[in-house]
């Protein structure tokens, strides 16, 4: 193997190394928060199960026959298993995007975060940086969405900004195919739109993270109709770049 293919694969083992630490990052407290929760919720069930089993040997020792030597090996091996199994399941629920409009309120931005890190390896640099930023605006968010009625319009206005709005931003911007996403469309490349986007829904994100402390309900009625416009701009210039990419026999 030549020098160069030595640092071919030397850098496509960093570059997968890179993209790895990426995905395990935490964007915000949130998100850690939920997955500590899960591994919290998991070593109670290993402890229930391991005492059920304990329990049962004692009782199974105390009352037929000892155990002896081989009982207790058994039961060792017992014990490993129950901690094998209920170690793994159940799984960590990933959260997907059509489910994110419909996650209870409380968790809206903590889910939010955990898909956020899912698709950040695949975002370029300057809107991984600005994840981050949102990772941060919602972590201000959370406490507000604990007290907040989940009827109310600010809810909704919420859950469509957080839960829909941001989630297809990023997503609209993955359905582009790689060799499309520096190309300029109608004077914007897809990765100046999707910063841009971005930029506007970290910053809408922090405002309404002050609006609900602050008890300013009425601001995030009125600035629901703005960011509506804004996003369906940023929709239209998406769909635009893929009609473009389909076959003519494909198109309508």
């Amino acid at each position: 193997m030549s020098m160069s293919e030595v640092d071919q694969v030397r850098l496509s083992a960093a570059s997968a190394i890179e993209r790895s630490r990426e995905r395990r990052r935490p964007i915000g407290t949130k998100s850690v928060a939920l997955r500590r929760q899960h591994l919290y919720r998991k070593l109670g069930r290993v402890l229930v199960a391991g005492g059920i089993v304990l329990i049962g040997a004692a009782l199974f020792g105390a009352l037929v026959q000892p155990l002896g030597f081989t009982g207790l090996l058994a039961l060792f091996v017992l014990l490993i298993g129950v901690a094998v199994l209920f170690g793994k399941w159940p799984p960590f629920p990933e959260p997907r995007q059509q489910d994110l409009p419909k996650t209870d309120l409380k968790q809206l931005a903590g889910r939010t975060e955990i898909w956020l890190e899912a698709q950040r390896p695949a975002l370029p640099a300057p809107a991984r940086q600005l994840v981050d930023g949102i990772g941060v605006q919602l972590d201000l968010l959370a406490p507000q969405l604990q007290t907040l009625d989940a009827s109310s319009p600010a809810a909704a206005n919420i859950r469509k900004l957080v839960g829909e709005d941001l989630p297809e931003l990023v997503a609209g911007y993955q359905r582009i195919p790689a060799g499309l996403r520096k190309e300029a469309h109608a004077g914007r490349t897809p990765d100046e739109t999707l910063v841009g986007g971005l930029t506007m829904l970290e910053r809408e994100i922090g405002d309404a993270a002050r609006s609900l402390a602050a008890g300013e309900l009425d601001k995030l009625a009125t600035r629901e109709r703005y960011l509506q416009l804004k996003y369906q701009d940023l929709q239209l210039k998406y769909q635009g770049i893929e009609g473009e990419d389909k076959p003519v026999a494909d198109r309508p």
